[in-house]
């Protein structure tokens, strides 16, 4: 059915050497002196490509990539920012649409790569799918310590009403945050675009048309974006652990959405449970967990979970959770061993899927731990869901 972006094999042997990463990545600010005892903040910019960074084509019309240091001529205050900033570009910047698990891995063998040498990471990418991009990165690197920030914009850089150069310029700001004993502020992937600051692997893009293009319903933001920036210290993730970085590559695509609907089959149904390969299916169902409970419909279900399937109940709600017990349609799914993922988004559900499968857990322990909280994607409980969001 589909590929296994396996750990055993990553990075391949000969590509990807830290050297060779080295050599491509430029200074995008000169290094002015310090003063005695001053650290400048050094932030690496991982640029994959989106609109933020293309241009239009004279002829045609369309939207075209170019190069990064095209990017940043484009925003010459960039270089007013008392950091030391360096970058490092993709061979073929991406639209985002065309982002797989490969890229994910890319993106995260940079990071380790360097993990030491700067103090924060800003990721540039496409917003179609930079929700799959942060849900991915917040699973993949295990006890991350420093900012990850991914932004990007709906109005090339290059435009004159572009709301690129303002996401860049707080996307760094963000990064070099410092608490008073010198630690980074963040300590997790997150999302900056506007005046929202969102966790990674809580936000959605919920708008083609709007600057504030994400959102995230069952989370508050993790800082107050305005004339300065006001980090929400009581939300932001903790790690637990004062271990190093672990950063885990296998990522396992044999997964899949299915969205229940009224009229929905159950030919269909199990046409898409007997998908060759298939381990994992998030089904996306009404209000708090809610599907048909007619016979034929749980018996099509049950059937599939006897056979090893997986299947993670979310909301077609973009507020709310999961009950698997509120209402009898609900119940029925849990009995027959689908699991709740509460109040997880359909990207966080999706790409902790491919990571617990890619991780090489067996079934039971992949169905355990999609129900559990593992790096701040899910609440708990409804209840303390509701109580963050005042």
């Amino acid at each position: 059915m589909a590929e296994l972006y396996s750990s055993d094999h990553y990075p391949h042997e000969g590509e990807h050497p830290r050297e060779q990463i080295l050599s491509r990545i430029k200074s995008v600010t000169v290094p002015q002196p310090s003063d005695a005892g001053e650290v400048r903040p050094r932030i690496l910019i991982i640029y994959t490509g989106g609109t933020i960074g293309m241009i239009e084509n004279a002829t045609t019309g369309s939207l075209e990539a170019f190069d990064f240091e095209t990017l940043i001529d484009n925003v010459p205050k960039i270089k007013r920012l008392d950091f030391n900033i360096d970058s490092f570009q993709f061979e073929i910047p991406l639209d985002s649409s065309a982002m797989n698990p490969s890229h994910w891995q890319d993106i995260a063998y940079v990071i380790e790569c360097f993990y030491h040498d700067y103090d924060g990471f800003v990721v540039l990418h496409g917003t179609d799918t930079m929700a799959y991009t942060a849900s991915a990165l917040s699973f993949m690197l295990e006890n991350l310590r420093k900012p990850v920030v991914i932004t990007g914009s709906q109005l090339p850089i290059g435009e004159v009403r572009t709301d690129g150069e303002e996401n860049l310029i707080t996307a760094l700001q963000v990064a070099a945050a410092r608490r008073e004993d010198g630690t980074p502020m963040l300590r997790e992937v997150a999302i900056l675009f506007e005046n929202y600051l969102w966790r990674g692997n809580r936000a959605s893009k919920y708008s083609a048309d709007n600057f504030n293009a994400f959102k995230s319903s069952n989370f508050p933001r993790l800082a107050k974006i305005g004339m300065g920036i006001q980090f929400r210290e009581d939300v932001l993730w903790t790690p637990e652990e004062d271990a190093p970085l672990k950063v885990h590559y296998g990522m396992d695509t044999n997964v899949m959405y299915l969205s229940i609907f009224p009229g929905i089959t159950t030919t269909m149904i199990r046409h898409a449970f007997n998908t060759p390969g298939l381990k994992g299916v998030v089904m996306k169902t009404f209000g708090a967990g809610n599907a048909p409970n007619n016979k034929e419909f749980i018996d099509a279900v049950r059937e599939a979970i006897d056979r090893g399937l997986v299947i993670v109940n979310i909301s077609q709600c973009g507020n709310g959770s999961v009950m698997p017990h509120r209402y009898e349609t609900g119940s029925a799914l849990y009995k027959a061993g689908v699991v709740s993922g509460h109040d997880l988004t359909s990207e966080a559900a999706l790409t902790k899927l491919m990571f617990l499968f890619g991780q090489k857990y067996d079934r039971q322990e992949v169905m355990k731990l999609m129900e559990q909280p593992l790096v701040g994607e899910m609440a708990k409980s409804s209840r303390i869901a509701s109580r963050l969001l005042v």
